[in-house]
């Protein structure tokens, strides 16, 4: 059985630990994350095959697919987790955004995460990630002018509300990784070093 020293308040489920279900589901994330390991953040819940499976089904319908693309996902979980003070996904989706440099800018020094009001960035992704932020940490103020402002910037409605969804995907990512007390995992970090 292996073993994991990180303190957290749920247990986290190695790959040789978990359920052939569970197995099932971590390897769909390794799949649709393009990565070779399963992250802290599905781990803490894989003692609970239910919740991983809804919380699974909805990041990946939510982050990984539609027409918003997936660099100005990342950007907008970022910059809210940032906002938020929630380090692991701060961390987390900051390195995912800064593997995506390159679908913003060619200058291979460019990191995206860097500096949110770079001229680099397109105008329609600033407006975005100010709106989107605005509606996961004080929701109640979104008004009519922030949904025409993301129209302005050639959004339409269904491309609004994917983004949108962001803001109530961000919380539920911050809240599990808060709760959790989960610390960010090791192969991201080497891969950024």
């Amino acid at each position: 059985m292996s073993t994991n020293t990180q303190h957290t308040r749920y247990r986290l489920v190695s790959m040789e630990d978990a359920s052939e279900d569970v197995k099932a589901i971590y390897e769909d994330t390794m799949k649709t994350l393009q990565i070779p390991f399963v992250l802290n953040w599905f781990k803490c819940q894989g003692s609970n095959v239910n919740l991983l499976r809804g919380n699974w089904t909805k990041l990946k319908y939510t982050l990984m697919i539609g027409d918003i693309p997936n660099v100005l996902k990342q950007l907008i979980i970022y910059n809210v987790s940032k906002e938020r003070n929630c380090h692991y996904c701060s961390t987390a989706h900051g390195i995912f955004a800064d593997s995506m440099s390159s679908m913003v800018s060619d200058n291979e020094n460019f990191k995206i995460t860097d500096d949110l009001d770079s001229p680099l960035i397109p105008e329609s992704y600033k407006t975005a990630i100010k709106v989107v932020t605005k509606a996961a940490l004080n929701h109640q103020n979104i008004s009519e002018e922030d949904f025409n402002d993301l129209k302005n910037v050639g959004y339409n409605l269904d491309e609004i509300q994917e983004l949108m969804a962001q803001a109530d995907l961000v919380n539920m990512l911050n809240t599990i990784a808060d709760v959790s007390g989960i610390k960010i995992d090791n192969e991201l970090l080497e891969a950024t070093a």
